[in-house]
């Protein structure tokens, strides 16, 4: 199952630098785990926004739901998923 993920993410001005470097780190092993393994095969980032719009490639609403839950900057983020369907006029 394919679905959009937009992401937009909002550390708290006042979390200590070291937390939130801890934070971006295991953030990125995490995501390039995923980007690794074929379940997030699109990362794209927005322009001038800390947010990014992403492809994942699960099998079920629960496994999204426990990928995203799981990624480090959750707690600071707002995620809109969208499922995905072929289109008929894809090639």
């Amino acid at each position: 199952m394919l679905f959009l993920v937009h992401m937009i993410v909002d550390i708290p001005k006042d979390l200590p630098h070291d937390e939130v470097q801890t934070i971006l780190a295991k953030e990125k092993a995490y995501s390039q785990d995923l980007q690794r393994s074929g379940k997030w095969p699109h990362l794209w980032r927005v322009v001038g926004e800390y947010a990014n719009y992403s492809i994942f490639d699960v099998e079920s609403n629960d496994e999204l739901h426990t990928l995203l839950s799981q990624l480090p900057l959750y707690p600071y983020m707002t995620i809109k998923v969208t499922p995905l369907a072929t289109h008929p006029s894809a090639i």
